[in-house]
């Protein structure tokens, strides 16, 4: 049985609104397309649509009521309708009401790249300490103006903890997050050339990324890469902002919680770390150095919140790649099957590089090879061309058989690659995916990787669809 979270007595009074009905709901959503049995749906205006135009669906679909303008509200079953004022300042109002009445550990989690990952990461730690259902974590990548809030106002009044990720695109976004989550620890996974379009170099990221300590709670606490250049200044900037407990991870021999040894293997990494002063040996259920490193941070976060670091290493080896994020399924094909690696939800120089190198250490099978496919680096401003051609020299140094490119900015990597390397390049990748598709086969590992807009999961889609239909639907092989 679900567990209610806002009765209408609770959420009326959260929101200074007005309810005939005695409803109880079990979930808060803003999207009408995903209301369930028993779910608040919040009529939000947006820029493109008016949920107030699917208050009547979501009610039909089952919702336990909906948040509605007063003026918006004529129609509507009144026993069912909480009417506001502003509905998205009745949102806001949820999640400080959320905030105000719980005694979870609350963490917040931002940074140019891994901030989902590793929101996943400590969450999964932290539900190996309690109840699955006593941590709540930020669904998806809801960290914006609209998606921290409604992540708080889903958290139950009895949780144990509260993993919450912030992300913005220009300054002064997370601070008012910060100030409405107020975490305990704040976690920044590393500063680095994203949204470089909206900021006049690094150390303007590193500061927009510092808002996350605007609102840390008395005695709380950073964690922080210490390996990033941009350490130095995110440290001045949780002492200004009296954060007097900071916490480090990193590779180098100054870091709190230090990577000793690391092994990876095509699915997974072994890794030596001394977290707080001992060792611990765990194994991470995701390849990669980039995410050996970040579990460093996950660790550090779990040990500022007073968890148990033992039982959350322990967890990390259940630790599964999200579609977008490092998925990884299994195609088959009538003579065999390929490998795929789904990256394509997002895309920076940091990650772009992290990819390949997990590309580069994955076991392709007999006769296999290892295949990039690879859209546009968004938001890069003027020196997005230059990035992108940048990407040649890991992909050639790591071997990488065949690269495919679309996009306007690939087309400089495209120039740049040697002849042997080229597999194709189109202008958008819905004209990209019928050449690969046609061009894997059996014992193949690929990789698909670039910023969202650059819609890239198109050809997640082509290549999964390659399935031969006697074998049942592709296999996720890490990732659930």
């Amino acid at each position: 049985m679900s567990k209610i979270i806002w009765t209408a007595t609770e959420a009326a009074a959260a929101t200074r609104g007005e309810t005939a009905g005695d409803w109880a709901a079990t979930g808060v959503v803003i999207d009408s397309r995903r209301v369930r049995e028993g779910d608040l749906f919040i009529a939000i205006t947006g820029p493109n649509h008016d949920g107030h135009d699917f208050a009547a669906d979501a009610l039909d679909d089952g919702a336990a009521a909906v948040v509605v303008a007063k003026h918006k509200a004529g129609g509507l079953d009144p026993e069912r309708v909480l009417a506001v004022d502003d509905t998205t300042a009745a949102l806001e109002d949820l999640a400080r009401a959320a905030r105000d009445r719980t005694q979870a550990r609350i963490a917040a989690i931002t940074g140019s790249v891994g901030k989902t990952g590793t929101k996943e990461a400590l969450g999964l730690a932290l539900r190996a300490q309690t109840d699955d259902a006593a941590v709540s974590v930020t669904e998806g990548n809801l960290n914006n103006h609209w998606g921290l809030p409604l992540s708080l106002a889903r958290m139950p009044g009895d949780a144990s903890y509260g993993v919450f990720e912030m992300g913005m695109n220009h300054a002064g976004e997370i601070s008012p997050l910060s100030r409405m989550a107020r975490p305990h620890v704040a976690l920044i996974t590393t500063v680095a050339h994203t949204h470089s379009e909206y900021f006049d170099g690094l150390e303007a990221i590193a500061d927009a990324k510092a808002e996350i300590f605007d609102g840390i709670t008395e005695k709380g606490a950073a964690v922080l890469n210490r390996d990033s250049s941009m350490f130095p200044r995110l440290e001045a900037a949780a002492r200004r902002a009296g954060v007097e407990r900071i916490v480090t991870f990193g590779a180098g021999v100054e870091a709190d919680c230090r990577l000793l040894e690391f092994n990876a293997d095509a699915e997974g990494s072994e890794i030596e770390a001394e977290i707080a002063g001992r060792k611990i040996d765990y194994r991470l259920g995701q390849p990669g150095r980039h995410l050996a490193l970040n579990s460093l941070g996950v660790l550090a976060a779990a040990d500022a919140l007073g968890a148990d670091v033992e039982l959350a290493a322990q967890a990390l080896r259940y630790l599964a790649g999200l579609p977008g994020r490092g998925e990884r399924t299994h195609v088959a094909l009538a003579h065999g099957g390929f490998d795929l690696i789904d990256e394509s939800y997002n895309a920076s120089p940091v990650s772009m590089a992290a990819a390949i190198q997990v590309l580069v250490a994955s076991r392709p099978g007999p006769g296999g090879r290892r295949i990039a496919v690879l859209g546009d680096m968004l938001e890069l401003g003027d020196k997005a061309d230059m990035l992108h051609a940048a990407l040649v020299a890991p992909l050639a140094e790591g071997g990488i058989d065949k690269v495919f490119t679309c996009g306007a900015h690939m087309s400089a990597l495209w120039n740049a690659l040697p002849a042997d390397m080229r597999g194709g390049h189109a202008a958008a990748a819905d004209a990209l995916a019928p050449m690969v598709t046609a061009f894997v086969d059996a014992g193949d590992v690929v990789m698909v990787k670039g910023s969202n807009g650059s819609r890239t999961a198109a050809v997640v889609a082509a290549l999964k669809e390659l399935d031969d239909a006697d074998s049942g639907r592709p296999r996720v092989v890490n990732g659930g």
